[in-house]
């Protein structure tokens, strides 16, 4: 080799004109200007300004992120740089785009997001990969591709026993996603069946957590379940399952787990009590369900007074305006389908619940608020109908 080319090569100079035309030089040729390095046209991913190169060189980091952390510590968790989860954050965004989703699948980005989930001692790690999966599967086709990946369905519901309650909520989220598109909700359907932790898994969640946002979704989640699939909410609410050991001996079952979850959302989020509301009112549809409200023994007694303390209490207030009766209308046709239902059941509980005046009297108001709703429409129709009638005088008087 040229002595001159190695002398350039060892310092930080650039190699002369000679040099590079030189048939001895035994090198790889210098990168090209960043202006020339990647043609803007090629890199972007379908119509959208996101960048492939730059979107592989994440997954790249984010294999890499595994078993960099496993050398760090034999145990305990561990935690995700700022960058790191900056960029990942930028792919779980960009992921909402049918585009993105799209070409990850093509890549089998959902394979390599499962690698990670599972090997994975970082709970921010963990939900961000779970979070894309979520937004991929937003899309019926690639929903459709990420549901047949057998290993990535047991896995996603083995994390709903995990701890961190943003994996939790992320995982929920994408299992809801799954099951809402009608081309392969009954795989999932099937899964979750043969799962029997799935359901002690939920049951936990719903009888334990104090977040308001995973009890929502939960609640979501285990509505649809049971809307789509009567046999599995058959199987479910017979099912008694016991907690772990050591947290407490009485055994867990659906309908008390449900309960605990509505009366945590009472307070905190209307609409999440109205989805619990209606979970209930599920169960009074199926015999198994009545027959769990009817024994004396049974959660019935306490739903009852739950429910006539929200009906009561929450709702349609005597200072109430009528209007008010339309925000509360979705909790109060769920809480009036559950006690009419559980009505029929007290006379087999060991201590009667005789029907309250209060309740009478929260039933007479609603139905005073619902007349006085209709009034108040009518006239308002009737005010329109004049104004537009006026409206049309002066036009056809000018």
């Amino acid at each position: 080799m040229d002595p001159n080319v190695v002398q350039d090569a060892a310092g930080d100079n650039s190699p002369s004109s000679e040099c590079s035309q030189s048939p001895e030089l035994d090198r790889n040729p210098s990168p090209p200007p960043a202006s020339e390095e990647v043609d803007e046209d090629a890199d972007a991913i379908g119509d959208t300004v996101y960048s492939k190169h730059w979107l592989f060189s994440t997954l790249t980091r984010l294999i890499e992120m595994v078993p960099k952390h496993a050398e760090e510590g034999p145990s305990g968790l561990m935690d995700l740089s700022d960058d790191d989860e900056e960029d990942l954050c930028r792919v779980w965004d960009m992921a909402m785009d049918k585009n993105v989703a799209e070409f990850l699948q093509e890549f089998r980005a959902s394979d390599i997001l499962l690698g990670v989930i599972a090997k994975s001692r970082c709970p921010r790690l963990t939900e961000i990969c779970v979070g894309i999966l979520g937004n991929i599967a937003c899309f019926p086709e690639t929903c459709s591709t990420l549901s047949q990946n057998q290993d990535l369905g047991e896995v996603l519901l083995l994390l709903l026993g995990d701890a961190d309650p943003q994996t939790l909520l992320e995982t929920c989220r994408l299992l809801l996603t799954c099951v809402s598109h009608k081309d392969v909700c009954s795989l999932w359907l099937e899964r979750m069946q043969q799962q029997s932790s799935v359901c002690s898994n939920l049951c936990f969640i719903m009888s334990s957590s104090t977040n308001a946002d995973l009890l929502e979704k939960v609640g979501e989640l285990v509505d649809k379940v049971f809307d789509l699939d009567e046999g599995l909410m058959r199987s479910w609410v017979t099912l008694k399952m016991r907690p772990e050991a050591g947290v407490e001996e009485s055994s867990i079952d659906v309908t008390s787990s449900l309960l605990e979850a509505a009366k945590q959302l009472r307070s905190e989020s209307p609409n999440g009590l109205e989805i619990y509301l209606h979970v209930l009112q599920l169960l009074t549809t199926i015999t198994e369900g009545i027959h769990i409200f009817s024994a004396a023994d049974g959660p019935g007694k306490a739903v009852w007074n739950f429910v006539c303390e929200v009906v009561c209490e929450d709702v349609c207030q005597t200072n109430d305006l009528p209007v008010v009766l339309q925000e509360q209308k979705g909790i109060l046709v769920q809480a009036f389908a559950v006690l009419q239902a559980l009505y029929k059941c007290q006379d087999q509980w060991s201590s009667k619940e005789d029907t309250s005046l209060t309740l009478i009297g929260t039933v007479l108001r609603v139905l005073h608020f619902l007349s006085e709703y209709k009034t108040l429409l009518l006239k308002k129709s009737i005010l329109k109908m004049n104004s537009s009638r006026c409206w049309q005088k002066c036009q056809q008087s000018f």
